[in-house]
């Protein structure tokens, strides 16, 4: 008998999260409204200047939950577009400054979006891409970064990483690479500007453009409870950044097209929704990740991936089994009415190990068994119940499947 909708337990907020109904609401009232067609934000009349006030308002509330100006806000189709016009756009600008290998440094564990883009970088724009040392738990190592840092066109390392949910001291690197490279001004020599996808960090953890001392973010909606399709790159007034492609040069001359003031909007409120809610929801998820932590555990062979002392997101419980066969498990729990991932869904339809796990250190039979419970404003004890009360059948099958494997 087939799992209806209505009944089924989704485990799976790190990948989509559901539109809040106030968002849904202000979407179909703009939709109504008109503001979906009917007057371009870059128009002269009244009409269109309406509609750009209104995509100014959206900018101004964006920054100020990620402590931002408004005018550092650009509006993008989502946080990979963002990862990719940061990326891009900076090895450009160090080309056009005349540095014939323009570096980037990142971490290994970065969203595709970033690690792609850096690496298509280097293919396609002659540039050199680094990456720096990790420890056991993901968290960058500083002295890794300062050797590498100096002369680099961008540093790149996100927030909170979207598999395991270790949260990064971004702060700290900031400083690390304001000391390796003796300067902190942005149009001083040997400046280099830092960029964290901080899209797996909005609305759990508390996120600072000016605070962390960044040149540039990546934010999301489909996170926090927007629609998809809608991201912001914000990025500093001193970042230099040349786009790839041409066009209308709007959102600062960055990303050509006309804007989707509905969906700014949506994003604003959604994050404006998730910032109120952070303390409060943060502390529930916590409780409901600890005991999902506590009940896989209980089960042999389970581990939880981080260490108890690293800084996480709430809500976000990542294991690893032994010989197991992973799409089994996930079957077996989907058969069972629960929606989660073995991690990512940026790679969906390709198996493989989770490049994070092997750069943290594990091998290739942990880095192919892992399952990452996500939850969010939806999740209850209830659906962790169900989640634990499915996990042990569903993990004897995987383990059978692999032996016959």
């Amino acid at each position: 008998m087939s799992i209806s909708q209505a009944t089924r337990t989704y485990l799976d907020h790190a990948a989509t999260s559901p539109v809040r109904p106030e968002v849904a609401e202000q979407v179909a009232a703009d939709l109504r409204a008109g503001l979906g067609g009917w007057a371009n934000p870059a128009a002269q009349h009244a009409s269109g200047r309406r509609v750009g006030a209104m995509l100014a308002e959206a900018r101004a509330r964006l920054a100020a939950v990620v402590d931002a100006d408004p005018h550092e806000v650009l509006f993008t189709g989502g946080g990979t577009e963002a990862d990719a016009l940061v990326v891009c756009g900076r090895v450009l600008a160090a080309r056009a400054a005349g540095v014939r290998t323009p570096r980037l440094v990142t971490s290994p564990l970065e969203h595709p979006a970033v690690l792609d883009s850096s690496r298509t970088a280097a293919v396609r724009l002659g540039a050199e891409h680094v990456e720096v040392a990790v420890d056991a738990a993901g968290r960058v190592k500083v002295e890794s970064l300062r050797r590498v840092a100096p002369g680099a066109a961008l540093v790149s390392v996100m927030a909170a990483n979207n598999e395991t949910g270790v949260v990064q001291d971004v702060g700290g690197l900031v400083e690390a690479v304001r000391e390796a490279t003796g300067t902190r001004r942005p149009q001083g020599e040997g400046y280099v500007p830092v960029h964290s996808d901080a899209v797996a960090a909005l609305g759990k953890v508390p996120v600072s453009l000016a605070g962390w001392g960044l040149d540039a973010m990546t934010v999301a909606g489909h996170k926090i409870g927007a629609p998809v399709g809608v991201g912001a790159l914000v990025a500093g007034r001193d970042l230099a950044l040349v786009p790839a492609t041409g066009g209308g040069r709007q959102e600062r001359g960055v990303r050509s097209g006309t804007q989707d003031v509905v969906a700014a909007r949506a994003l604003a409120l959604a994050a404006e929704l998730a910032a109120a809610e952070q303390t409060a929801e943060g502390q529930r998820l916590e409780a409901l990740r600890s005991r999902v932590l506590e009940g896989a555990r209980d089960l042999p062979g389970a581990h939880a991936t981080l260490p108890a002392d690293a800084a996480h997101v709430p809500g976000t419980a990542h294991l690893w089994f032994e010989d197991t066969d992973i799409e089994a498990l996930l079957m077996g729990l989907d058969m069972a009415g629960i929606d989660i991932s073995a991690g990512s869904a940026c790679h969906a339809g390709v198996a493989g190990p989770s490049h994070v796990m092997l750069a943290m250190g594990y091998e290739e039979g942990p880095a192919r068994s892992t399952l990452r419970c996500s939850m969010g404003r939806g999740t209850t004890a209830d659906d962790v119940d169900r989640l634990l009360a499915a996990l042990p059948g569903a993990l004897e099958t995987a383990r059978r499947a692999a032996r016959a494997g």
